[in-house]
């Protein structure tokens, strides 16, 4: 299910949005691969983070940890980690295509000097 992007802006503080702003699609195929990697782990960095904190509130909320006083709702939090599981859904995805056509090159390419050396061999062959 798709979810606007003025949705997401909401939910996230300032310095959250530029992040998950950069892990839709314009500018998604704008990044270089190392970029992508570096993006990649902020972002599951982040929804670790919510997740964690969505584990402490749960747990003090059970009288098990004192971490969670005076929250009663890990709606916003969830919410959050949501937008960050997409957002990294979506560059997870942009990589394994970068990963997959450079895959393909290298394949090309192998494939390529493979059928030029046995061209190589009869040329060298013929008097």
């Amino acid at each position: 299910m798709s979810v606007e992007f003025s949705a997401e802006r909401r939910l996230l503080a300032e310095d959250e949005i530029d992040p998950v702003r950069r892990s839709h699609y314009p500018e998604l195929e704008e990044c270089t691969h190392s970029q992508l990697v570096e993006l990649a782990r902020f972002l599951r960095a982040r929804r670790d983070r919510a997740r964690d904190l969505m584990n402490d509130l749960r747990r003090a909320r059970r009288g098990k940890g004192g971490g969670g006083e005076g929250v009663s709702s890990e709606r916003g939090l969830a919410a959050k980690k949501q937008v960050y599981a997409r957002a990294l859904k979506r560059v997870n995805a942009r990589i394994a295509q970068i990963v997959a056509e450079m895959k393909r090159q290298r394949a090309q390419t192998a494939m390529r000097s493979a059928l030029a050396r046995p061209r190589a061999a009869n040329e060298e062959n013929l008097p």
